[in-house]
């Protein structure tokens, strides 16, 4: 109910993140040692995690019909937190559901018909959940919701589904609404998110097409595809140096993305530049540990040996251009860096900044992009242009007669160019 009072999402989702990080470190503690000596914990929490009535973010609840941020126990909607929960859950019956069963048979039954109840049967029912795209409109947004929900729905499915017919149904239907995602994003790779959100977009779409490899025995790939390769190597193309990324939209100004996540994706599309970039990211000391994403933990532990025999590798490029996202990267040789965007202003996590530009002399900031606060009810509400961060006053833009860019699609960047020492772009089309 905090959320709908003060807009605060943090009441419910830090204990929420506590107890789903809690499982996984438990999960991970009894598959190292294999002793029993988390068994009674780890079946607690699980079995608690059975009895909520959800496991939706309520930031995330008022998508149900009742509009509210409670669960309304007669509706059963997928999100990123209750995907990524029932994924979770999968893995936990997968591993354990024969220590289980020697203590109490009912609670790997009990787990089971929480991941059918609140993702396999919504998942294959419901054509309304707004991240599948299957009743997109020209105009509306497919963001990082597609892969995210879709990688986790596949996980639930492979580990739980017995039926093969419906596992068939289940895969081809993932298979379908992860289209919808690939053919909105621009084939030049870039992610109009920011690079925040690289993990959560071209990285949870990677997840996907790992796992959709993996449990068909690699007849199902796309990772030879170019567009793939190019929504990989974004993030070694933005990544400024000195822990500094190009940060566009939502992002943040430091952090080059999770270096076992760049480093499996650099080997899946056969990116050299890519495996150095995160042989360069990665901390000698720190362990394989995703915190909440069990998928990916398990596959950097795979890859940690290889990843630390790496050699470290990044080099910024004269000149990037994505032409359609109209993102442009120029440095010199002299040490400095310039980022800039034509866009318009209706992207994925929009600033209202059509034309924008950030600068960096040897690895330091100069001209800054400030980013984004902490999210509230109000980020993603009809009051998110309120907040200074996302207005155009705010960033490296002139103010022509006081009056800054506008939202909406039609206020964009017009007559864009860009060379190997050059970017230009008219924004008094961003304005009226």
């Amino acid at each position: 109910l905090e959320y709908e009072r003060s807009g605060n999402r943090k009441i419910m989702e830090v204990p929420y993140d506590a107890n789903r990080q809690a499982l996984n470190a438990l999960m991970l503690a009894e598959l190292a040692e294999g002793k029993g000596r988390f068994i009674d914990q780890l079946l607690n929490g699980a079995y608690m995690s059975c009895e909520m009535n959800s496991w939706v973010l309520s930031a995330h609840l008022p998508r149900q019909s009742s509009k509210r941020s409670l669960p309304d126990f007669r509706e059963q909607i997928i999100d990123l937190g209750s995907g990524g929960y029932g994924a979770l859950m999968a893995w936990i019956h997968y591993f354990f559901r024969k220590p289980f069963d020697k203590i109490n048979p009912v609670v790997s039954l009990q787990i089971r018909k929480a991941i059918k109840e609140r993702i396999l049967d919504p998942y294959m029912n419901d054509d309304d959940m707004w991240w599948m795209a299957f009743n997109w409109r020209p105009g509306e947004i497919i963001n990082n919701w597609n892969p995210w929900c879709n990688s986790n729905a596949l996980q639930c499915f492979l580990l739980m589904e017995n039926n093969k017919d419906k596992l068939v149904k289940a895969v081809y239907r993932s298979m379908k609404s992860v289209d919808k995602f690939i053919n909105f994003v621009k084939s030049d790779g870039a992610c109009e998110e920011g690079t925040s959100y690289w993990g959560h977009a071209a990285g949870k779409l990677y997840d996907y097409l790992q796992i959709l490899s993996d449990g068909t025995g690699g007849k199902i790939s796309l990772f030879q595809e170019p567009m793939i390769r190019r929504m990989g190597e974004y993030m070694s193309r933005s990544y400024v140096g000195n822990g500094w990324v190009v940060n566009f939209a939502d992002a943040s100004a430091q952090g080059g993305g999770d270096p076992l996540l760049i480093y499996r994706f650099g080997k899946a599309v056969n990116s050299e530049e890519l495996k150095g970039f995160a042989a360069l990211m990665h901390q000698p000391k720190s362990s394989p540990n995703n915190g909440r994403d069990i998928f990916r933990t398990l596959a950097s532990i795979a890859v940690d040996k290889e990843l630390r025999q790496t050699e470290p590798r990044h080099e910024n490029r004269p000149f990037t251009w994505y032409p359609e996202t109209e993102f442009c990267y120029l440095s010199t040789k002299e040490g400095l860096f310039l980022a800039a965007k034509g866009g318009y202003n209706d992207e994925s996590h929009n600033h209202n900044d059509a034309g924008t530009c950030s600068v960096w002399m040897n690895q330091t900031p100069i001209l800054i992009d400030a980013g984004v606060g902490t999210y509230t009810r109000q980020t993603f509400s009809n009051e998110r242009y309120s907040i200074w961060t996302m207005q155009s006053n705010y960033h490296n833009l002139p103010m022509i007669n006081g009056v800054p860019e506008k939202y909406g699609k039609k206020y964009k960047a017009t007559e864009v160019k860009a060379g190997k020492n050059s970017f230009e772009a008219n924004i008094a089309t961003a304005e009226a």
